[in-house]
């Protein structure tokens, strides 16, 4: 082939893969409860009516030239004062940069660390990393979690991988498990970091973290933490990955903001503006106008959260309640995000036509056909393919279409033997 060799070795999204297969079928007639994609049906979860308007505004006021390499100023000054006002996080707008999404500021991050062969460290499951050490040559250490810990990486677990390497890839809530670290489990990977780069002559590379927490203002009665407010030593080795598409069901309206040291963020700048991966200006424009409405943006988050917690609630208590009634599932309470970890260990069993499901993927397709259900297995996300947990994402789906699947995810499972 007539490709690079990071091209022709360059593996797509497993999500998208079961995703697209799931809409073609609903474009053949079925009818599918799409849990896979961590995206927004517009017509259950439209993105607020003010910023909306914005938008229009913004285009109508001719807001269509580039926007500043970083950014918008008033965009990012607004961002600086949410920081402060919600996680007590002080960055000037000079240490902010904003991008079409967050997906530009990851990949920046990683180009802007790593050297091939240099070590990125990250918990299995989490979203993506395994791609982006792919396409910057970094040598991957995938960390396995469990239930235990809600599947959030521990101290004890990070720490016989973190000698000599350059990033730890963390993320809270975690996509895609809809869990959270608590303050004592970061504290203690923060202090980890420390002790690390203390140990580090000068001509080293330090030990950085990116901490994406796009989903931070999407949680359910648990506190939010990040590096820096717990250890503010550690503020000069921290990249922050954060923005509007979760918090605001705006996955399509591509403004996404990172915010860290001021020279990794203006290296940064120069690569995302090399990619030219900025936000649509007057999407910006529209985004500072509405950030900066306090009471508008939380009366909006009271109802959209509201709305995101009745539908995991519902699937969990569902799962709960198969399980009560002896089926092999089991699910991890939500805490953040728009995910649910579910438990389904039914590999290794038969189909009534005889068929063995030999791995995850092979019980979700199942689920597919017989339920009308699709789930994403954690193989997706960089665990083995006999792990029997899946992500359900329920930004697509109404409480009722919910409701109206687990009836049949009852029938499935009982038909297996």
């Amino acid at each position: 082939m007539n490709v690079s060799v990071l091209a022709s070795s360059l593996i797509g999204s497993e999500i998208i893969k079961i995703g697209n297969e799931v809409n073609e079928m609903k474009r053949n007639g079925a009818q599918i409860a799409n849990l896979t994609i961590g995206d927004f049906d517009p017509s259950i979860f439209p993105i607020p009516e003010e910023l909306k308007d914005g938008i229009v505004s913004a285009y109508n006021d001719h807001q269509t030239n580039y926007p500043p390499a970083d950014g918008v100023l008033p965009l990012r000054e607004t961002i600086s004062e949410i920081l402060k006002e919600r996680f007590g996080l002080e960055y000037s707008a000079s240490e902010i940069l904003v991008s079409g999404g967050s997906r530009p500021l990851i990949y920046a991050t990683y180009l802007a660390l790593i050297d091939p062969g240099d070590t990125v460290v990250f918990p299995a499951p989490s979203w993506n990393n395994n791609h982006y050490c792919h396409l910057t040559s970094a040598r991957a250490i995938a960390v396995e979690t469990d239930e235990t810990n809600n599947f959030m990486p521990t101290a004890a677990q990070l720490k016989p991988h973190l000698k000599g390497a350059t990033l730890l890839a963390l993320c809270s809530p975690l996509n895609p498990t809809g869990t959270m670290f608590t303050r004592d489990q970061l504290t203690e990977i923060c202090d980890l970091v420390i002790e690390e780069n203390h140990s580090r002559g000068i001509n080293e590379k330090p030990l950085y973290i990116m901490y994406d927490q796009i989903y931070s203002l999407l949680t359910f009665g648990v506190d939010h933490v990040n590096p820096v407010s717990l250890r503010p030593e550690i503020r000069d080795y921290v990249i922050f990955v954060d923005g509007s598409s979760k918090c605001l069901a705006a996955t399509g309206v591509r403004v996404g903001w990172g915010f860290g040291p001021t020279d990794i963020i203006n290296r940064m700048k120069a690569l995302v503006g090399h990619m030219g991966a900025w936000a649509p200006k007057a999407e910006q424009v529209a985004m500072a106008h509405y950030f900066g409405k306090r009471d508008v943006l939380d009366s909006f988050l009271d109802l959209f959260k509201s709305k995101i917690q009745d539908s995991l609630n519902a699937l969990y208590q569902g799962f709960l309640a198969l399980k009560a009634e002896g089926f092999q599932v089991d699910a991890v309470q939500p805490m953040g995000a728009i995910y649910l970890t579910i438990k389904i260990d039914y590999i290794g069993k038969s189909t009534p036509d005889g068929e063995v499901l030999k791995d995850s993927a092979a019980v979700n397709f199942y689920l597919i056909k017989e339920a009308k259900v699709a789930l994403v297995p954690f193989s997706a996300f960089g665990n083995d393919d006999t792990m029997p947990w899946y992500r359900a994402s329920v930004g697509a789906c109404t409480l009722q279409d919910i409701k109206d699947m687990l009836p049949r995810i009852k029938v499935a499972l009982d038909q297996l033997k």
